[in-house]
């Protein structure tokens, strides 16, 4: 049923089912509400934490996923570079654990943290903590690490948390579908969101004269069973099945086809917890899938899966940008 609804709003959103319409009142008082919690903050009512570091928010203004985390792991490498020492925190979205936050590393079960903070523990060289107050999941990174500045992965709407930089990602096939905010379109919040933030990156091809752009690469497909590596052109034009639980799943879709792949696509919603039937079919063909859905798959995988690493490669432009912010903004 979850499934069933999770695809018609996405038809509703980004396909023009004017059926939508139907929820514009509620819409209406989404946004008011949106805009004046917002106002209670920036007043001070409703109050922030700031921090002893310094705070990058990379986040979205649309439900589901948009990039932000392949972003996140290539600014984590490019301070790590500039000579800083980032720490990471997230929501743990999809965890079920019984207290948070929660600290993360390359054992840490999806199940109890998320997909999305065991795929970062895999890739990223700095400590990790998840949890939905980020203004807690921050402090166990101070107390726990010695970490100078702190990346959040989403947190745009979290108030709570003062910012110094912020970085808004946008999906570029999909980028704002029917223009509207919850539940009538899938705007967390207004475009006019995008005027306010010191960053905005797309997802593809940058479409206005703010944005710039970010490619995400992916050459190899690596066994989920043996580890073994191949390049993607090994699966040239042999049919396989593809599955992806993330927020554009036809992004991973596309990408397959682009390398020549012939694919049975099945979608699933963003952070779906898969079983052993939901990955197996009653054939010999491959079974190729993102690295976030493999960290959930690893447990019940056969020599028959594969997973695609991809990483995030932004415009020299941006990199620019970025380091001039940091300069200016970043304390200590």
């Amino acid at each position: 049923m979850k499934q069933k609804i999770s695809r018609w709003l996405q038809d509703a959103w980004y396909k023009e089912m004017y059926i939508s319409a139907a929820f514009m009142p509620i819409s209406m008082i989404y946004d008011d509400i949106m805009r004046f919690r917002a106002f209670l903050y920036r007043i001070g009512i409703k109050k922030k934490t700031k921090l002893a570091v310094s705070v990058v928010i990379v986040g979205n203004i649309t439900v589901g996923g948009t990039g932000k985390t392949p972003l996140i792991l290539w600014m984590a490498r490019f301070l790590i570079e500039q000579g800083y020492k980032p720490g990471i925190i997230s929501r743990g979205y999809g965890g079920n654990a019984e207290t948070w936050p929660q600290w993360v590393d390359q054992q840490s079960s999806p199940e109890l943290v998320g997909d999305e903070a065991v795929l970062m523990a895999k890739h990223a060289d700095c400590p990790i903590a998840v949890g939905p107050e980020r203004v807690k999941a921050a402090q166990m990174l101070l107390d726990k690490s010695a970490c100078d500045i702190i990346l959040s992965d989403d947190g745009l709407q979290h108030y709570a948390l003062e910012r110094d930089i912020e970085i808004i990602v946008i999906d570029g096939q999909r980028r704002f579908g029917n223009g509207y905010v919850l539940p009538c379109g899938p705007l967390r919040e207004s475009t006019e969101r995008l005027h306010k933030v010191d960053l905005v990156i797309v997802n593809g091809e940058a479409e206005e004269e703010n944005e710039f752009s970010m490619l995400m690469e992916g050459e190899i497909a690596v066994n989920l069973a043996t580890k073994e590596e191949k390049l993607l052109s090994d699966f040239n034009f042999i049919p396989s099945h593809a599955i992806a639980g993330i927020g554009n799943p036809k992004r991973f879709f596309d990408l397959l086809e682009k390398n020549k792949i012939s694919i049975e696509q099945h979608a699933f919603p963003d952070h779906y917890k898969f079983t052993s039937e939901d990955i197996n079919f009653n054939d010999d063909k491959a079974v190729l899938m993102t690295e976030k859905d493999a960290v959930k798959c690893f447990k019940f995988a056969s020599e028959k899966h594969w997973f695609i690493p991809v990483k995030a490669k932004p415009q020299q432009q941006f990199i620019d940008k970025l380091l001039t912010l940091i300069k200016e903004k970043i304390r200590g």
